[in-house]
């Protein structure tokens, strides 16, 4: 069946790993419309409207060339439950850099589907982003043990080149063969624009006669609605409540689990600013507190000389005086690509090739009319974090939509090949977990699985 194919084919894929996350923070967010649980496998459950809901999130990200039962779409999350409770019993181990990992990609893609993070927690319903941050870590955790329980079952499997060349005719002869979206392949050099150190040290001044003011009496939540540049502080004051296991900055956990009820820590540098905050309460593992962030300004002077820098830098280059290469080593100061050649790895996929149809829009506009071998304009960027830069993007590689080539797209072809038996596997290894592994099923559903998930006589 045409749908089992895609559907298993997409457990591994990114894409849907997103869509269950969407599908699933959704559900939670209306947990109080939940009428009951319809399906156990081992300790995990399905809930009554989650197979409607993950329905309607596959067809619309698909824009509806995927239509769906519930019976499939029931189908599909017992395999899920199925894996994830046997990662448990087999022992596999998730770390919390690993989750925030894929939290945070997951966040990327949200802010890029809606905009803003601000959009995607008033979208989902949550109250503040350290909320949805939580949600969204318990969800990351169910999927990489689920994918760590495929890797431990999927162990040693691998494909022969024979074993491709069979893959591929037999998808040529029933003309199946896929078609590759466009591509591309950047790397990058990034030039911040710093604030000054005069600017800095101001910064810190701030926050210290606030300190002070607040030790002598002030309230803390006016001081933060009247001086903080996080924008939720006139709703809350800075308020907010962390644990060690919630998805905040590491700085601002840290200087939590450091202060005693009442203290009010020093100014301390993240990301996004200078902080201070004050701890109102301890809740057994969770923190209560308020924080103050002030970002530091970036003079338009400097942000005028690391453009000037990015010329010079893409002249240098182009008149052959260094190597891109070179370039990236010696100049750029993106901690993330400076050690790799300057290499940008798609977020979601974790690979070096960006798939034109699902680029971010900005970034898209920015390469669209740029060849192999050519080098972009310098161009201005900032982040959520307010940091400013410059950059150049050198093109790699780029790459036409085409229907699959053994010779050009062998790398691909292997990778297809190889999910197809990878996915075998696991279709033998759950026929036999389904036997000795507890499973319970509303009797409203009325479905033919393809699995004996009834575990009836055959």
């Amino acid at each position: 069946m045409q749908f089992k194919t895609k559907i298993s084919k997409s457990i591994n894929n990114p894409v849907f790993i997103f869509i269950m996350a969407l599908f699933t923070i959704t559900a939670q967010a209306q947990m109080n419309k939940i009428d009951g649980v319809d399906v156990v496998v081992g300790k995990n459950v399905v809930l009554s409207s989650d197979i409607a809901k993950f329905k309607l999130d596959i067809e619309q990200r698909s824009e509806g060339k995927i239509k769906i039962s519930d019976c499939e779409m029931l189908e599909q999350l017992m395999l899920q439950k199925l894996l994830s409770h046997h990662a448990v019993i087999d022992s596999m181990v998730v770390t919390e850099g690993e989750i925030n990992s894929a939290v945070d990609r997951n966040l990327a893609y949200f802010t890029q589907e809606f905009g803003t993070v601000e959009n995607v927690v008033k979208k989902y319903g949550f109250n503040d982003l350290n909320d949805l941050r939580t949600e969204l870590f318990s969800i990351e955790k169910e999927n990489i043990l689920v994918a760590k329980e495929q890797q431990f079952i999927n162990e040693g499997i691998d494909v022969t080149p024979e074993e491709v060349r069979i893959y591929f005719n037999g998808l040529k002869e029933k003309n199946e063969l896929p078609e590759f979206q466009a591509e591309i392949e950047m790397a990058q050099i990034v030039i911040y624009a710093q604030p000054t150190q005069e600017e800095n040290d101001r910064i810190i001044k701030k926050l210290s006669q606030l300190k002070k003011e607040i030790e002598e009496g002030a309230n803390f939540k006016i001081k933060a609605v009247l001086n903080s540049d996080d924008p939720t502080a006139a709703q809350n004051g800075g308020q907010m409540s962390v644990t060690k296991e919630s998805q905040f900055i590491k700085e601002v956990k840290e200087v939590a689990f450091s202060l005693d009820v009442g203290e009010v820590s020093e100014p301390f540098k993240t990301l996004f600013g200078y902080h201070i905050i004050q701890l109102h309460e301890v809740k057994g593992k969770t923190r209560i507190l308020s924080h103050i962030v002030m970002q530091p300004e970036i003079l338009d002077s400097r942000i005028t000389e690391a453009k000037e820098k990015t010329e010079k830098i893409r002249k240098d280059i182009i008149d052959g005086k260094i190597t891109f290469e070179e370039a990236v080593a010696k100049y750029s100061e993106d901690k993330d690509t400076n050690k790799s050649d300057g290499v940008i790895v798609n977020p979601f996929t974790n690979e070096t090739r960006f798939d034109l149809t699902r680029m971010d829009p900005s970034l898209y506009a920015r390469v669209i009319n740029t060849k192999k071998g050519e080098i972009t304009e310098p161009f201005y960027d900032e982040t959520q974090q307010n940091e400013k830069m410059y950059k150049i993007i050198f093109m790699k590689d780029r790459t036409l939509t085409h229907k699959a080539d053994l010779v050009n797209d062998y790398v691909k072809v292997q990778k297809l090949a190889l999910q197809k038996k990878k996915e075998e596997n696991i279709t033998k290894w759950s026929k036999n977990k389904i036997s000795d592994t507890y499973i319970k099923i509303s009797d409203k559903y009325k479905c033919e699985f393809e699995k004996n998930w009834r575990k009836t006589n055959n």
